[in-house]
């Protein structure tokens, strides 16, 4: 956005603030309608679609609300949702900023669900303060490198309420972030197929994304790893592009707390992060690993995988077997530098084998007791998430 852009933005704002008016609400019916609205809005619009199918191949750049007024895009019934289908993208954003996406359905795209970008950096002012919520997005791609909702290079963001299920298999991703910061993944529910396809993932934070949160989210069969925390991205693609000197990473200050996994071949995986959090989680019946440390980006000046901390989580495994290869070491990681406490480990099937073969060892963690009962008498306080 240029300057002159920016400063005519700010003053209509500063107008309508003095004048007590609001953006008008915009009702849609169809494409056109919605084109329409879309092209118009200006920061505090509403634009409220009715039910039906609307197609897609969707592409808006530079939607800029404000901040306290975004440009909203929502249901205008929830109970009718409007629904994005066919094409390669339903809804496509380069460098939003102040956007709210709220109760949209997407299905059947043969590449993304919704795909939000910063059109490459931050020369055009970015994409920040999104916020995606109540969505419904599935059957998205197939046999490829296909994602629900693909984000790159957004800060400050928020995804909530969505129901994400049957993405691409062949390194796709429920939810992707490349380069993405200061972003919030919550109370959604991500499932794939069964058996989950060991080639894609539930949520990948990578590409130099910083704090990100991923809370209270349910994964069911999600895929190889559940959650993805770091991974593997081309250079060019790091946001922001990486300078010269060492300490570089795929992702930093990672926080996966107080969700429940269900199945899939491993729950989560740090890979090549530098430093994350995974704690309060419910794991069950996972089909190979609990979680990995891996390292896949190997260029030169690239940190080891390292600084993870696993703790006050419940194991469920989904046999004995399990219990022994329940974490995967790769070389050129520092396993050494993890933290493990407080978990609580245990095979239903053999309570006696529920000792897990652990990286480093593990301070006062519990094994072979059945958490369902020992969480009953303790009043489920022990493993209760803290506000």
């Amino acid at each position: 956005m240029s300057t002159l852009l920016r400063a005519v933005t700010g003053m209509a704002v500063g107008i309508w603030a003095a004048a007590g008016l609001r953006a008008a609400d915009v009702a849609v019916r169809d494409a056109a309608g919605l084109r329409a609205a879309v092209a118009a809005a200006v920061p505090g619009t509403r634009v409220l679609l009715a039910g039906g199918n609307y197609g897609a191949g969707f592409h808006f750049a530079n939607l800029r609300g404000a901040p306290g007024r975004p440009i909203v895009l929502a249901a205008a019934d929830p109970a009718q949702p409007p629904v994005f289908q066919g094409d390669n993208t339903g809804l496509h954003l380069s460098a939003p900023a102040h956007v709210e996406v709220d109760g949209l359905v997407f299905t059947g795209h043969a590449a993304n669900g919704v795909n939000i970008d910063d059109t490459g950096g931050e020369a055009g002012g970015g994409a920040h303060h999104v916020v995606l919520r109540r969505l419904r997005v599935g059957d998205i791609g197939g046999d490829g490198n296909h994602d629900g909702i693909k984000l790159s290079g957004v800060s400050d963001f928020q995804v909530s309420g969505c129901t994400i299920e049957r993405w691409g298999t062949r390194g796709g991703s429920a939810i992707d972030l490349v380069g993405c910061r200061r972003g919030l993944i919550a109370d959604n529910t991500i499932r794939h197929r069964v058996p989950a396809p060991g080639n894609c993932t539930g949520v990948q934070a990578k590409g130099g994304s910083e704090q990100i949160t991923i809370r209270r989210n349910r994964f069911e069969s999600a895929g190889g790893r559940a959650v993805n925390i770091g991974g593997s991205t081309g250079l060019p693609y790091f946001r922001p592009a990486l300078g010269p000197g060492g300490g570089h990473a795929e992702a930093r200050a990672i926080r996966v707390e107080g969700n429940t996994f269900v199945g899939g071949v491993a729950a989560l995986a740090f890979v090549g992060v530098d430093g994350a959090v995974v704690r309060f989680n419910t794991i069950l019946r996972p089909e190979r690993w609990v979680f990995r440390i891996l390292q896949e980006t190997r260029a030169p000046d690239f940190v080891p995988c390292r600084g993870g901390e696993f703790a006050d989580n419940v194991v469920v495994f989904a046999s004995a077997q399990g219990a022994a290869a329940a974490v995967n070491v790769g070389p050129g990681t520092a396993p050494e530098t993890f933290t493990l406490a407080r978990n609580w480990w245990y095979a239903p099937e053999a309570p006696e084998r529920s000792a897990p073969v652990l990286p480093v060892p593990e301070r006062d963690g519990v094994v072979g007791r059945d958490p369902a009962s020992a969480a009953a008498v303790a009043g489920a306080e022990a493993f209760r998430m803290p506000e």
